[in-house]
């Protein structure tokens, strides 16, 4: 569930605000307010977008934690799914080191590009 929104990290960009799917936040002048904590589907989706890690949703979705914004820091969890993500400048996609073994099983086909022969398929294992 969300616990955070640090004041001293956030632009005021208002995209959490933006995309959160159940309206847990609202507007301000300044950083945006957590209303309707208890509405938070806990899915990350608020902490992704955020551009500057402002953001720190709990893994509890039931129950809400006591947290501390400095610690968080310290410990590279404030902001850390948008990391695993690899959203942000400098950072390495997911996408990019995913080693799902079982992914070439659910591909559709590739076609084999060889020289005048286009039709032929290919299992995606290829």
């Amino acid at each position: 569930m969300i616990e955070l929104v640090s004041a001293e990290r956030c632009i005021g960009c208002n995209l959490c605000v933006k995309v959160c799917p159940t309206n847990v936040f609202d507007r301000t002048e300044h950083e945006p307010v957590i209303a309707r904590q208890s509405d938070c589907q806990t899915c990350f989706i608020c902490e992704a977008y955020c551009p500057v890690d402002a953001l720190y949703v709990s893994p509890y979705t039931d129950e809400q934690v006591d947290v501390d914004e400095r610690r968080l820091a310290e410990e590279g969890v404030l902001g850390s799914w948008r990391a695993t993500l690899g959203w942000g400048p400098g950072r390495t996609k997911l996408a990019a080191i995913d080693q799902t073994p079982f992914i070439n099983r659910i591909l559709p086909e590739r076609p084999i590009r060889a020289a005048g022969i286009s039709d032929v398929r290919s299992p995606a294992t290829s």
